[in-house]
């Protein structure tokens, strides 16, 4: 406890210090974590405030905080939601500035990973690496059976550095959100929970090859889709032993051309394949940029480097085809539904408000060619305006825009009249249509009749708790008129829910006691010449059909 409380306190200044010789004593102060001293230096040297300098001096500061602050860095970079547009122009330039590792690092990971010499392992490894990031290198090697493969080793001594950097951050995360209003409303210890957890997957290359082969499994079915084999029996947390590739990267257009590629097929093909992991699958790779994405013989597509990938829900999916799908039409209402129904609305959002603040974004892009519509960019607009009216915005969602962003820069060099959004309105509206589907909407009619059951048997002891309370005068009431209609709308929706419940119920009852009645008396279900039970079954079936189309129609459901 005391050697981590040292350990701590030895890189806690090292990052003050780093901090303050790149101009952030000033803010340090603000903060609380440093005296008032060292902040008056840094004001007579009239650093310069523009979100550019800021940028710039942040970048230069985490370089020389080493790999763990780079990684943060490179990550807080694609948080376009909550991070100034300069400050991640600068941050991107991090994804360039990685050290190269000597060769002896990397064979003594090797050795000790595999408890075995380096040419027990492997028949020959270059010394030279083909790729350099914060937390790994990547080297080519021939395996002893004489196949080609590519062996990806992690920095030594990084993990325990990390988890250093990430328990000192989650501390100044949560003094910052005593201390200033401007870090609560950022939600700064979220962001920053979300920073770590991204940064550990990364650390452990089992994982990386495993979602690796969860995406390869979308497309086994596809011949122009290829992802690398994972060599298992040579791969741990800190090795990751993979088949080699050779490909021409996505970005080099000439190299394309000589070979005689068509850009346009790739271009369809690489959208195609992403928006089916995102859209259809919900389980993607998450930083398709070029070095990431190569082209082989018959314009097929490689993906590589699963270090980032993103899930999404099933809810989350048909929620983010809605939003696509009410960008294309102008829909701000519909989209204000969505967040409703996503449950992102706070209690302090002014409906009307944020209906004309996404009504004039929406104008901004009315004129706009589709082809020059940047999804992403009008998604991180979204972001923008909604956020000013404290709608939180899921982690996941995040992660899609940037993924689309990073997709859509591939795609404008490669052809630049490919257009992502035109790309992406058929996925939607098959989710769209997928999820007003008879059968789904049965589906979830009838999962909302089990929890509405469950919602009746407990209401006797509900009822009798609240009575108890009641007559102990514990009850306070505190209705807030503005968003009565919001609450009238929720208790809509849960008396339609119960009224629908209980019509069902008392039905199917009858109709079972009918049947049990019948059967013990002997006598057959025709009464009066009437086959009751049949018209029964039929009259129920009308009820739900009825109830269900009601129910929708109105929107309260």
């Amino acid at each position: 406890m005391l050697g981590r409380r040292i350990r701590h306190t030895k890189r806690y200044r090292q990052i003050v210090n780093v901090l303050v010789k790149n101009g952030f004593s000033h803010f340090l102060f603000r903060a609380g974590l440093i005296d008032r001293g060292l902040a008056r230096d840094e004001e007579s040297d009239e650093i310069n405030t523009s979100m550019k300098s800021i940028g710039k001096r942040l970048r230069h500061a985490l370089q020389e905080l080493g790999p763990t602050a780079i990684k943060l860095g490179q990550i807080a970079s694609t948080r376009y939601d909550t991070m100034p547009r300069e400050i991640s122009e600068e941050l991107e330039k991090l994804q360039d500035h990685a050290s190269v590792l000597d060769f002896f690092h990397i064979q003594n990971t090797i050795e000790t990973e595999m408890d075995d010499n380096l040419e027990n392992v492997f028949a020959h490894v270059d010394r030279e690496p083909i790729a350099t990031a914060s937390i790994g290198q990547v080297h080519s090697a021939r395996l002893l059976s004489g196949e080609e493969v590519v062996v990806k080793v992690q920095r030594p001594g990084l993990k325990p550095k990390m988890e250093t950097d990430l328990e000192i951050l989650q501390g100044i995360g949560h003094m910052l959100e005593e201390r200033t209003a401007w870090a609560q409303r950022y939600r700064v210890c979220d962001i920053i929970e979300e920073l770590s957890e991204t940064l550990r997957n990364e650390l452990d290359y089992i994982m990386e090859g495993r979602s690796g082969e969860l995406v390869a499994q979308q497309f086994e079915t596809e011949p122009f889709v290829k992802f690398p084999g994972i060599y298992w029996e040579l791969t741990t947390e800190k090795i990751l032993t993979m088949e080699r590739i050779d490909g021409i990267k996505i970005s080099n257009n000439d190299e394309l051309e000589e070979a005689g590629y068509d850009r346009e097929i790739i271009a369809k093909r690489l959208a195609d394949a992403m928006l089916k992991q995102i859209l259809d699958n919900g389980f993607f790779h998450a930083d398709p940029h070029s070095g990431n994405v190569h082209v082989l013989p018959n314009n097929t597509i490689a993906f590589m480097d699963f270090g980032e990938t993103g899930h999404v829900s099933k809810n989350l999916k048909q929620h983010f085809a809605s939003i696509i799908v009410n960008l294309q039409q102008g829909d701000s209402n519909g989209m204000i539904k969505t967040f409703s129904r996503m449950d992102l609305i706070d209690e302090r959002t002014n409906i009307e408000s944020l209906k004309r603040d996404l009504e004039k974004l929406h104008q901004q892009y009315e004129n706009v060619k589709l082809r020059d519509l940047s999804l992403g960019r009008i998604i991180i607009g979204i972001f923008n305006v909604v956020y000013h009216h404290y709608i939180r915005i899921p982690t996941e969602m995040v992660i899609i825009s940037k993924t689309i962003l990073i997709l859509e820069g591939v795609l404008g060099r490669l052809d630049p009249e490919f257009s992502l959004s035109r790309a992406a309105e058929p996925f939607a509206r098959k989710l769209m249509l997928k999820r007003y589907h008879p059968i789904e909407i049965l589906r979830n009619s009838w999962r909302e009749i089990g929890e509405n059951i469950d919602i009746l048997t407990d209401l006797p002891q509900d009822v009798k708790d609240v009575m108890s309370v009641l007559k102990k005068g514990r009850v306070g009431l505190d209705i807030n008129v503005k968003h009565v209609n919001e609450v009238m709308r929720r208790l809509d929706k849960i008396s339609n829910r119960i009224a629908f419940s209980i019509l069902m119920l008392a039905f199917s009852i009858i109709m079972a006691g009918l049947i049990v009645g019948l059967a013990l008396v002997g006598q057959s279900t025709v009464i009066w010449e009437l086959p009751i039970i049949e018209i029964g079954a039929t009259i129920a079936l009308l009820m739900f059909i009825l109830m269900v189309f009601i129910i929708i129609r109105s929107n309260r459901m």
